[in-house]
């Protein structure tokens, strides 16, 4: 019987080819196959020109691949190659379903390993100047989406927490906005929303709750969403090139 493969669960980051780790752009020039998402760029995707490549993403509202399938994929590719990586947006073990494929290829009795990479929230942080936490006004973070399982439809509470990071916020933010309002949060706590991420085409929008429970506007790539008094702008604060009003979206 022929050795199995092993199979990497590789965190490609934000998007910038850059922001990839060391040994994730190590392991990728190794590979003989990718299994990547949908969020992950060309860019990337230049780290492995000598593996096959093999696009298994899900993308909300569009044509997706089942995750039952990836799985199948992964098992199926490990029997065949030496080294097989699964390339994630961000960091596999955040709204990435490793769950799921770990214990797939658990069960199937391939050796898997995780390497993590930067979770979009990080980046976005970062790319705004804005830090998730700040003494005196926010110690507590807390990292959500509203997409649930099929059977907890529904069941989407919003966590209680100083600083609030929505990810997959494009059709979800205006919603939660007004859930915020409902409960009692005051309509001038600033928002910032980024859109694609340390990308070329990255967009930022400071904003208020009051302002995004009137409606967001059509995105153009993966949307993140931080509220909470963090995100109030420092008096000397550089407006970034990139920032832009929120009149503007709805107008794009």
């Amino acid at each position: 019987m022929a050795a199995l493969g092993k199979v990497y669960l590789i965190g490609a980051g934000p998007g910038a080819q850059d922001l990839v780790t060391l040994r994730g752009a190590r392991l990728l020039a190794q590979a003989d196959v990718v299994l990547h998402d949908a969020l992950v760029t060309s860019e990337m995707l230049e780290l492995c020109p000598q593996a096959l490549k093999i696009a298994v993403g899900k993308r909300c509202g569009q044509l997706s691949t089942a995750q039952a399938f990836i799985n199948k994929q992964l098992v199926d590719n490990a029997l065949k190659y030496p080294l097989v990586v699964r390339l994630k947006g961000g960091d596999p073990m955040l709204f990435g379903r490793a769950d799921e494929e770990l214990r797939a290829l658990e069960e199937a009795g391939i050796e898997v390993e995780v390497v993590p990479g930067i979770t979009t929230a990080l980046a976005a942080a970062a790319a705004t100047k804005q830090p998730l936490t700040k003494r005196g006004v926010s110690r507590s973070v807390a990292f959500f989406t509203s997409s649930t399982a099929p059977e907890l439809d529904g069941q989407t509470a919003i966590p209680d927490t100083d600083t609030l990071v929505q990810y997959m916020g494009g059709r979800e933010a205006t919603a939660t906005a007004q859930r915020l309002l409902e409960q009692g949060r005051r309509p001038d706590t600033p928002v910032v929303v980024i859109e694609n991420c340390s990308r070329p085409d990255q967009r930022i929008f400071r904003l208020t709750i009051e302002t995004l429970a009137r409606g967001l506007g059509a995105a153009h790539g993966p949307v993140l969403v931080m509220l909470g008094d963090a995100m109030h702008q420092r008096a000397h604060q550089p407006l970034d090139a990139d920032d832009a009003e929120p009149e503007q979206r709805r107008s794009a």
